[in-house]
């Protein structure tokens, strides 16, 4: 694949999982009371945050890949399994929420909201992470590794895009649109989450640690 067909699967990867559609109306609950230009200050720190965490696991995987000695498809079977879960729990937003009322609580207090809870876990939690550690699995050079970078940066910029019209998305959406949308984007990620179990088993029944103890069995019984 090219850099633009990677850049594009990264996008469509990971933008279910991030939904920064589903970051509006907490979004919303902690900036309400402060002016406009505070709120803006944070979706953009929360932008650059979300970026930062991303982009830094992305250019770490490989590290973290090699020194934990763990295979590329255990890293998709996992990855899937992380992503499975986050999916079946979209489907049913108005039941789960990874922030609880007590940390909101806690939020609305704080004079900076932009690291957390907004950039982690809101916009760049654990689902966030697999993919992007999939996906760097995926890739074995640098030109793979920069189009995996563009296309976070796209995610992250429809991020900030939607907490900067925070408002405006709220009031054309309401919380009927927020949901359906959330429940959309949950059905994507379970079918993106099954391709990615897939190809971790596929990738591993087809390789040498799977296949070479069967054929070395069945030589040993046919002497």
């Amino acid at each position: 694949m090219n850099t633009i067909e990677i850049a594009i699967i990264t996008f469509l990867a990971l933008l279910p999982i991030s939904n920064p559609f589903a970051t509006v109306p907490l979004f919303l609950s902690l900036t309400k009371g402060h002016t406009k230009e505070w709120s803006q200050q944070q979706a953009l720190k929360a932008s650059l945050f979300m970026a930062a965490i991303l982009l830094t696991f992305l250019w770490s995987g490989a590290i973290l890949i090699e020194f934990f000695g763990i295979s590329i498809p255990a890293i998709r079977v996992a990855g899937g399994l992380i992503i499975l879960k986050v999916g079946f729990e979209m489907l049913n937003p108005s039941k789960t929420d990874e922030i609880s009322d007590e940390a909101k609580k806690e939020a609305k207090k704080m004079d900076d909201i932009s690291f957390s809870p907004l950039a982690m876990p809101s916009l760049s939690g654990p689902g966030s992470i697999s993919v992007v550690i999939s996906m760097a699995a995926g890739s074995d050079n640098l030109a793979g590794y920069s189009a995996i970078s563009l296309g976070i940066l796209g995610v992250v910029f429809i991020a900030w895009l939607s907490m900067k019209s925070a408002p405006i998305i709220a009031r054309f959406l309401g919380v009927t649109g927020l949901d359906a949308l959330t429940r959309i984007m949950g059905f994507m990620l379970i079918c993106i989450a099954f391709q990615f179990v897939l190809d971790g088993l596929g990738g591993y029944l087809g390789s040498a640690s799977f296949l070479v103890p069967i054929i070395e069995s069945l030589e040993q019984l046919q002497n």
